[in-house]
């Protein structure tokens, strides 16, 4: 096991070696929607890339979570095969939102030997996620 001070090293050494090979600006939470953003998550257990839809506003996040998933042959046939679909998500601050996602299990970001397999995932499912977000970004904030 780890302190809390080494897990914390751990986390930041991750990202920042991959802001370093992958060295590019991510559309993450500036996709002109309030309530859309992108999202990497990386844990002890498995390794996500998402498009979220999250508002104080039940009505909001579900009409945003219903138009990502009117998309969904497109989204799997042309960009993400493996995506997920999950209309009821809480994070672990108890935050509810919505999404679609791709995972990649049975990774660790505490165990180095993981992370160039997930720095290549983030890296593909990302730009697959923002191409696919860019494309259909009129129709999504419409």
């Amino acid at each position: 096991m780890f302190s809390k001070e080494e897990a914390k090293k751990l986390r930041e050494d991750f990202w920042i070696e991959f802001g370093e090979i992958y060295p590019r600006k991510w559309l993450l939470h500036y996709t002109k929607i309030k309530e859309v953003s992108l999202k990497f998550t990386f844990t002890n257990k498995i390794a996500q890339v998402a498009l979220v839809a999250d508002s104080d506003d039940a009505l909001i996040q579900e009409y945003y979570f219903e138009k990502f998933w009117s998309l969904e042959n497109i989204l799997k046939t042309e960009y993400l095969p493996n995506v997920i679909r999950e209309a009821d998500y809480f994070d672990e601050f108890k935050k509810h939102s919505s999404r679609v996602y791709v995972q990649l299990d049975n990774v660790n970001i505490y165990n180095r030997k993981c992370w160039e397999e997930v720095q290549d995932f983030f890296y593909d499912s990302m730009t697959k996620m923002e191409l696919f977000f860019y494309e259909y970004e009129d129709f999504i904030s419409e």
